[in-house]
Formats: C-alpha cells, sequence, structure tokens
C-alpha cells in the first residue's frame, strides 16, 4: 500500500476516532476532536497532492478516497444530529444524496463509464466542511466558556439559530449539486 492510500486508510481511522472523542464530556475532549477532524480533513489534501505528484494513483485510491471523504463527513453531521445541533431531516438529505450519487458513481465505475465530479459537488463539499468547522467552533467555545463561568442561553440561542442558518444553505448546495449532477450525467445514466 503506498503512501497516498495510507493517508486515504488513516482519514477513516481517524473518523472514527473523531467520533469518539466528540462525544465525550469535557473542554479538552472538545478541543482534540477538533484537532483530529482538522489532521483528518487535511490527510484529504495530501493524499490526493501525494498521489498525483508521486504517480500514486491507484483504483484503490480512486475508491477509497471518496468514500473515506464522506465517511468522516457524514459522521460529523451523525454526531452533530446525536448532541441535538442540527435536525434529522437536514441529515437525511446530505446522507441520502451522497448515498444516490457515489452509488450511482460507482455503478457507472463498474459498467467502465467514468462520471466526474461536477464543480456544484466541489461547492457542496466546501459549505459542508465550513458548517462542520464552525459547528466545532461552536463546541468548543461553548466547552470553553462553560469550564471557566456560566454559559448564557442568549449565547445558545444565537449560536443554535447560526448553525440552523448555515445548515439551510448547506443542504440546499447539497439538494442543488445532487439534482444538477443527474441532470449533466442523464444521458451517461439512461445507457446504463
Amino acid at each position: 500500500m503506498n503512501l497516498a492510500n495510507r493517508l486515504t486508510m488513516l482519514r477513516v481511522v481517524l473518523t472514527f476516532v473523531f467520533m469518539l472523542v466528540l462525544l465525550w464530556q469535557g473542554l479538552w475532549a472538545k478541543v482534540a476532536a477538533l484537532l483530529v477532524f482538522i489532521v483528518a480533513a487535511l490527510t484529504d489534501l495530501f493524499d490526493g497532492i501525494i498521489a498525483h505528484r508521486m504517480n500514486m494513483v491507484t483504483d484503490f485510491g480512486r475508491l477509497m478516497d471518496p468514500i473515506a471523504d464522506k465517511l468522516l463527513v457524514l459522521s460529523a453531521f451523525a454526531v452533530f444530529l446525536q448532541m441535538q445541533l442540527i435536525e434529522a431531516w437536514m441529515f437525511v438529505i446530505i446522507v441520502a444524496r451522497e448515498i444516490l450519487i457515489t452509488s450511482l458513481r460507482l455503478f457507472a465505475l463498474n459498467k467502465g463509464k467514468v462520471l466526474s465530479a461536477a464543480r456544484a459537488g466541489k461547492h457542496k463539499t466546501v459549505s459542508q466542511m465550513v458548517v462542520i468547522f464552525y459547528i466545532l467552533g461552536f463546541v468548543v467555545v461553548k466547552e470553553a466558556v462553560k469550564a471557566y463561568s456560566s454559559w448564557n442561553p442568549v449565547w445558545e440561542k444565537y449560536f443554535s439559530e447560526s448553525i440552523n442558518i448555515m445548515m439551510l444553505l448547506t443542504v440546499g448546495l447539497t439538494l442543488y449539486s445532487g439534482l444538477s449532477y443527474l441532470w449533466e450525467n442523464r444521458k451517461i445514466i439512461a445507457k446504463l
């Protein structure tokens, strides 16, 4: 297994570590979860750079890299749902889009067709990462304030509303990217 693929597999392992640590109580657990998520996100950046620059692109990497990415993002949203920071319907839409598009891409790949990522999908991914970092930042700030003084319910309301607005934008982009992907690839999909 080459270095790029090892980084991909490290991201999978870090995803489970992230989920576990984020559910622990206390400030240092939340800070550790944020740091683990940052490292996991960086492995996504570096495995692609290494694979392309050092000619380490493999079938395993092509298959596992997007799966590892989805696992990381969806696990974050799953924990946020469990922590009651996002609403269930938002999570369901995000998961449904990811399952549909990823399954379609894998099915097409199995038939010898390559359905490449669309620009809207890249915007969707950026919006998801931004909202994940925002929510993680909120969780860390809340724990820090609670550790040294009392948490103000007004702040909770402000953060909850801002998270909700950001999630609405992300869900909107997620839906748009899924529908536009299906539309752009409709001729290829029809032949599958």
